[in-house]
């Protein structure tokens, strides 16, 4: 798991994969509060196979009290339920301890039910919406205490 500049080549492309796979599930492009760029995010991360093939990623932005919220985890359709998803999940609640958060949040849309799944197996907890998301009725917010 390689750290990864926001906007590096390869990080585009996930982004734009996610992107993309978000608006044909949603009608467009329906997400609530400010994007995440380069500047805004704390640290960000791609898994990689063993040729340097991009599989994944996923990014850390603090928002407040030091809390450290999930933005642009992503993993490419043909590499889901390899353990991808976990490994980067495991490499940002490290990163996330590392940077001193108490815990982690994260929104997801309800018509990410793999996500929403994936989540609660990991142990994240569903919460009232917060911040940019409060108020967005497709929105789905989860923490987890680290």
């Amino acid at each position: 798991m390689d750290v990864e500049h926001f906007d590096s080549p390869d990080a585009q492309r996930l982004r734009a994969a996610q992107r993309l796979e978000i608006d044909r599930a949603y009608g467009g492009d329906t997400e609530p509060g400010e994007k995440p760029t380069a500047d805004s995010i704390a640290v960000f991360f791609l898994a990689r196979d063993a040729d340097g093939t991009p599989l994944g990623c996923g990014g850390l932005r603090i928002v407040q009290d030091g809390i450290t919220e999930i933005k642009r985890m992503y993993v490419r359709p043909e590499s889901r339920g390899a353990g991808v998803s976990s490994a980067i999940l495991r490499r940002l609640e490290e990163a996330a301890i590392d940077l001193g958060s108490p815990a982690l949040v994260l929104e997801t849309g309800d018509e990410q039910k793999r996500a929403i799944g994936f989540y609660e197996r990991e142990g994240f907890t569903r919460i009232a919406n917060f911040g940019p998301y409060v108020g967005a009725a497709r929105s789905i917010c989860y923490s987890k205490v680290l």
